[in-house]
């Protein structure tokens, strides 16, 4: 028998069992569709988190309190950096803005609306630093900083949680019982992967220190680099700079770290893709168990058809295309099962990004892996039965009922 007949031969066993065969391929429909929507959805977290986190730019420098180690940053005090930290960092060569910060939850009001968020005391520099634009009014100026003015510029969804929607411009807030008067609203950024500043509100940072939460230290400071290629060199200046100005031995641990935007990007993609392979993992049991369905269907076919096989060895057929013809099968259900675990994964992504508005991504690679992967399957559970049934003695199995 030539490979051609013997796959029409397999084929043709296949359709004349149709209830069968969808029972069988139908474990690896699910277990394809699944694999490809939870690889969609945790690649969907990734580019999100990616995005989020390149929104404010690649081009920037965090510098915190705390000891400087890899790994999670170890709770140090809090009280290491100031203000003229900041106001020194400025004066590294390849730095073209600093915005200091303070920041702590606090309760917003307006008339009957309460809501606690995220309160940033800050300076003018922070709108060009985060990659901020104003949707209406003006942002925080030097001025209101110097002055200590009461103002405040609401994140998008705090404006939506406060004012609904009224215009907020102009209107006056609580903000733990003392009155700002709103100047600006930010247009909506988006979730940045741990935060979301769209729900934070933003107040001068003299303000913020001395009336809102009385404090003389910052919490972070924002570095901006006129070029991304200095991002190393710039580490190690701000690093030395701060070093001194703490008058830390040389044996001493820093009281601060500096980490770039690129090396929060690096983790948070180590992180999802933990997730992504998590979530694919799981999904891959339910492939498992698809190709056992098929090794014991499989298996009953041979019982079945013990007879047949006993005929066509008797008019010639050799083991080899026994073998071959039972193999077939397996691979056509699984690579059939497969393509249609492509649609369903496919299907799957699409509608948890309408319902759940989630970002889902099917890349190529995922869909290679199924095709691949459901072939392999059908080859490998196929294998056991498929030599079973090439191995049958055609006088026994002539005499099989």
């Amino acid at each position: 028998m030539i490979f051609w007949d013997i796959l029409r031969s397999a084929v043709r066993s296949l359709i004349a069992n149709r209830l069968r065969t969808f029972l069988t391929m139908l474990g690896v429909v699910i277990g394809v569709g699944s694999v490809l929507a939870m690889i969609a959805l945790g690649e969907g977290a990734r580019k999100s988190v990616e995005d989020s986190i390149k929104s404010m730019g690649t081009n920037l420098l965090w510098v915190r309190p705390g000891a400087d180690q890899h790994g999670p940053v170890r709770g140090g005090a809090v009280e290491t950096l100031l203000l003229e930290d900041a106001d020194a960092i400025l004066g590294i060569s390849n730095v073209v803005a600093i915005a200091p910060e303070v920041s702590k939850n606090a309760q917003a009001k307006y008339l009957s609306n309460n809501f606690n968020t995220g309160i940033v005391g800050t300076t003018h520099s922070y709108m060009s630093v985060r990659s901020f634009e104003i949707n209406e009014g003006d942002f925080i100026s030097e001025r209101d900083v110097m002055a200590r003015r009461r103002v405040a510029v609401l994140g998008a969804e705090a404006a939506t949680e406060l004012f609904a929607d009224a215009p907020p411009v102009g209107e006056r807030i609580q903000i733990k019982g003392i009155s700002f008067e709103v100047i600006g609203v930010l247009k909506a950024k988006g979730e940045a992967g741990w935060s979301n500043p769209d729900q934070q509100i933003i107040v001068p940072i003299s303000v913020a220190q001395k009336n809102l939460f009385g404090m003389k230290y910052v919490t972070n400071i924002g570095v901006q680099l006129d070029d991304e290629k200095n991002m190393e060199e710039t580490q190690k200046e701000i690093k030395e700079l701060l070093r001194t100005r703490h008058r830390l031995r040389e044996d001493a641990e820093s009281d601060f770290n500096v980490r770039s935007q690129t090396e929060m990007l690096q983790r948070m993609s180590e992180v999802t893709g933990t997730f992504t392979a998590l979530l694919g993992g799981v999904a891959a049991v339910s492939l498992l168990v698809g190709g056992i369905g098929i090794m014991n269907i499989m298996l009953v076919s041979v019982r079945e058809r013990t007879k047949e096989i006993g005929i066509r060895k008797a008019v010639g057929a050799k083991d080899k295309d026994i073998l071959t013809q039972f193999l077939i099968e397996a691979t056509v259900v699984s690579v059939i099962g497969g393509m249609l675990g492509i649609g369903m994964g496919y299907g799957i992504a699409i509608l948890i990004s309408k319902l759940a508005n989630w970002v889902t991504i099917v890349p190529l690679y995922s869909i290679v892996l199924a095709v691949g992967t459901s072939a392999g399957i059908g080859l490998i559970f196929g294998v056991w039965p498929a030599r079973i049934a090439s191995k049958l003695d055609p006088v026994e199995a002539l005499r099989y009922e």
